[in-house]
């Protein structure tokens, strides 16, 4: 007789779907640049704001999609934000003015990615899943290093054979083909369904749907997290984290290799190689993250990414294998700190405010990147090597593996369980 699938799993594996594309869409613009600049004649500078302003939203957008989640449920805020992903990319190929290009890809793309992003996940987990929650989100976060590695490369392409306009259109396309996805598989709660989440037990209690307003709730929650000195540690190991790679590796790893005669194409190749290995990293941080302490997983995750960029500035002098043996080691590390953190979230605050507390720390997460990136271009700019940033950005993944570790935790069954009752 063959065992039905657990509706947990057709939701979780639709929102994967989502993730993979929406990390597609925000890779877009590493290959749109250099076009836009040559035929509008805009300033790399000029080209950079739009993205920020994306950046900014990705990150502060979180917390309050959470509360929109809660409010509305999920179904239907991934449809809206699909719906602005999408006019906002379709929309960007008619653009003939630079506001246009901040309007469309940095503030409608920005709200709708962010609203698709980490917190998308960790609200899924922690309403389907009561067991292998860390697996789960292991696996969704690592989605988002999957959709740049299979896309990117034929966006590439699409732009060197068709034109950059030709590739807006597609990404448009795809996203709009995932409205009806998500309309058909996603659902709200498993009490919608008649279920419970996946490994509750008959008497676990289900969670009520939020009535408050999204964006006080958002504010409640942050209200009542700042009291809470676990929440300021896991934000201020999070600003760490986003520091040290979307901020120093994501943005200047290409530029740094080419200031050492490395070629474009082999800089760029490192990446990919990060985006693999992530993929391995972050599925099993999630596994592990299930079976061991959530604190000393991330006192190894920030330990050991502090000690590979004390040695990058080595790494680049070494033959033949320096950078490689950097890529796959701070690949399998990139975004590993992920699932522990939605765990220790959720034994902080709870199962029902965890989503929303999650999105504060993303909000950190990204202006760490923020800092992380305008750090290191000035001191690139003003010191003429990178040296300073990768050892500073060591430094500070040093202190954070000692920071983590005075995390407190509850007994992860208990914690838990108790945690849902409230």
């Amino acid at each position: 007789m063959s065992r039905k699938i657990h509706p947990a799993f057709v939701v979780a594996g639709a929102v994967f779907v989502v993730l993979l594309c929406a990390a597609a869409v925000r890779a877009t613009p590493s290959i749109l640049m250099v076009p836009l600049e040559r035929e509008f004649g805009w300033s790399r500078a000029l080209l950079s704001s739009a993205v920020s302003v994306n950046l900014v939203l990705y990150g502060l957008v979180g917390p309050f999609a959470a509360a929109l989640m809660e409010r509305f449920g999920i179904r239907r805020t991934v449809l809206v934000s699909l719906a602005l992903i999408c006019a906002g990319v379709a929309l960007t190929s008619q653009m003939r003015s630079s506001w246009q290009l901040v309007l469309t890809w940095g503030i409608l793309v920005g709200l709708g990615t962010g609203t698709t992003a980490m917190v998308l996940g960790a609200t899924v987990v922690n309403r389907w899943f009561v067991s292998r929650r860390g697996a789960v989100m292991g696996v969704l976060t690592a989605s988002t290093a999957t959709g740049q590695m299979l896309f990117l490369p034929f966006e590439a392409h699409i732009v060197e054979q068709h034109g950059w306009r030709a590739v807006t259109l597609l990404v448009a396309s795809v996203i709009a083909l995932l409205l009806p996805l998500v309309a058909f598989l996603v659902r709200d709660r498993p009490a919608d369904v008649g279920i419970l989440p996946y490994g509750a037990s008959p008497d676990t209690p289900p969670l009520v749907p939020s009535r408050q307003n999204p964006l006080a709730n958002a504010l409640r929650v942050l209200r009542e997290s700042a009291r809470k000195g676990d929440f300021w540690l896991l934000a201020g190991s999070f600003f760490v984290c986003g520091a040290s790679t979307n901020g120093l590796v994501g943005t200047h790893l290409v530029p740094a290799c080419m200031d050492h005669g490395i070629p474009e194409v082999r800089a760029a190749g490192l990446l990919a190689v990060m985006g693999i290995f992530d993929l391995v990293g972050t599925t099993a941080s999630g596994w592990l993250s299930d079976r061991f302490d959530s604190r000393k997983l991330l006192f190894w995750y920030y330990g050991l990414r502090g000690l590979s960029l004390l040695w990058l500035p080595h790494a680049f002098d070494a033959q033949v294998l320096g950078l490689p043996v950097f890529a796959v080691f701070y690949g399998l590390d990139w975004i590993a700190t992920v699932p522990p953190t939605v765990r220790l979230t959720t034994e902080a605050v709870g199962v029902r405010d965890a989503p929303i507390a999650f999105g504060w720390i993303v909000a950190s997460h990204q202006i760490g990147a923020g800092v992380g990136a305008l750090g290191a271009g000035v001191i690139r700019s003003s010191l003429t090597t990178y040296t300073p940033a990768w050892v500073a950005a060591g430094a500070v993944c040093l202190v954070a593996a000692v920071v983590v570790l005075r995390i407190g935790r509850r007994a992860p069954r208990v914690g838990l369980a108790r945690a849902a009752v409230e």
